[in-house]
C-alpha cells in the first residue's frame, strides 16, 4: 500500500471526536480552536527502536506507550489532554503491524479524550515520535519550580516496576504480567494532575528515575530533599530485588516509571487520601524538602545510600 493508502486505513478518525478540532488528519495542517479561560499546554517525545523499546515489542503495546509518555507529560503540569500528533517513521509498509500499532494508540486516545489530529509517515528507522496538547485553566499550571522547604515529597503508585521487567527480557527471563503491563502500557496519571492544581507546589513525572526527575525540581526550586527509602513505595517483586543486593538504584534510577513525584505542603498532608481517591492511584509520602541543595538517601537504619547512577541520560552515563 502508499503512504496514504495507509494513513487513509489506520491513522485517520483516531481517538475521540472533538468539537475543538476543525480539521485533522488529511489536510496540510490541523486547524483547532482553544477555548477561553485556558492555557495550551506542549510536550513531545521520541520512541527509537532500541533505545526505548526492544525492537520485536507488541506494536500495540508500542502504540499505547508513545502516548501515554506525553499524557504524562501533560499530567506533570495539569493539563487536561485533548489532541496529538504522530510522526512514525516504518522500516517497510507493514500493514499487520502498522494496524496493530494504531489499535493500541486509539485504545489509550479514546480512554483519556484524545484525538490525532495529523503527523507524518516515513521510511526509514522504527522511530516513533508523538506530540501531546493539552489545557489547563490560566494561570494553574503545575510547575517544577516551586518546591519550598518543608514541602513534603510525595510520589504515585510503585517504583521500579518497569526497571525490573526489562531486566527480565533482557536477560532472558519469565516476567509476570503485571510487571510487564507496567513496562509496556503505563498509565499516565492525568486525574492526579488535574486534582494537584492549586495544592501541590511543584510536580514533575517520572521518566528517567526518581533521582534524575526529583533532581530537576530541586534545582529549579533551589533547594535540596532527604529521601526516606523505606517508605518508597515498592511492589513485593520490587521490594525482593532491592532487599537480596541492597541496592537501590532498581526504584531510583531505572525509570520509565510515568507516575508523577510532587511537594505538598505540610498542611496539606491531610488532605492525601482524599486527592488519592479522586486520582485513583495511591499516594506515598517519601521525605521532605531542606534548605540545603543536594538529595540526600537515607536507610532505615539511618544511614545514607550512595547510588552509582543518577537515572537515564542520552549522552551520558547510566
Amino acid at each position: 500500500m502508499s503512504e496514504f493508502d495507509l494513513i487513509r486505513r489506520h491513522l485517520t478518525g483516531v481517538g475521540a471526536g472533538r468539537k475543538d478540532v476543525l480539521v485533522d488528519v488529511g489536510d496540510d495542517c490541523a486547524l483547532l480552536h482553544v477555548p477561553a479561560g485556558r492555557e495550551l499546554a506542549v510536550g513531545i517525545d521520541t520512541l527509537v527502536a532500541g533505545v526505548h523499546f526492544l525492537a520485536d515489542c507488541d506494536p500495540a503495546a508500542l502504540g499505547w506507550k508513545a502516548l501515554a509518555v506525553n499524557l504524562s507529560d501533560l499530567a506533570a503540569v495539569g493539563a487536561e489532554p485533548a489532541w496529538a500528533t504522530l510522526a512514525l517513521t516504518l522500516p517497510r509498509a507493514d500493514e499487520d503491524w502498522l494496524a496493530a500499532f494504531a489499535r493500541g494508540f486509539r485504545e489509550l486516545a479514546v480512554q483519556e479524550d484524545v484525538r490525532l489530529i495529523g503527523g507524518d509517515l516515513t521510511r526509514g528507522p522504527l522511530t516513533v515520535t508523538v506530540q501531546a496538547h493539552g489545557f489547563v485553566p490560566s494561570g494553574h499550571a503545575l510547575r517544577r519550580g516551586g518546591a519550598k522547604p518543608g514541602d513534603l515529597v510525595c510520589v504515585s503508585g510503585a517504583l521500579g516496576d518497569a526497571g525490573l521487567a526489562l531486566q527480565h527480557l533482557l536477560r532472558g527471563e519469565p516476567t509476570d504480567g503485571y510487571l510487564r503491563q507496567r513496562l509496556e502500557r503505563p498509565t499516565p496519571r492525568v486525574a492526579l494532575g488535574e486534582v494537584l492544581r492549586g495544592v501541590a507546589t511543584a510536580a514533575i513525572d517520572l521518566s528517567d528515575g526518581l533521582i534524575a526527575d526529583l533532581g530537576h525540581v530541586l534545582d529549579a526550586s533551589g533547594a535540596g530533599a532527604r529521601i526516606e527509602l523505606a517508605r518508597l513505595p515498592l511492589a513485593d517483586q520490587v521490594a525482593a530485588a532491592v532487599g537480596a543486593a541492597d541496592d537501590w538504584a532498581l526504584p531510583l534510577a531505572s525509570g520509565d516509571d510515568y507516575e508523577l513525584c510532587f511537594t505538598l505542603p505540610p498542611a496539606a498532608a491531610g488532605q492525601l487520601p482524599v486527592l488519592a481517591a479522586a486520582a485513583g492511584c495511591p499516594l506515598t509520602i517519601i521525605g521532605e524538602v531542606v534548605r540545603e541543595g543536594g538529595l540526600t538517601l537515607i536507610r532505615a537504619d539511618g544511614s545514607t545510600w550512595t547510588p552509582q547512577s543518577r537515572g537515564y541520560d542520552h549522552f551520558g552515563r547510566v
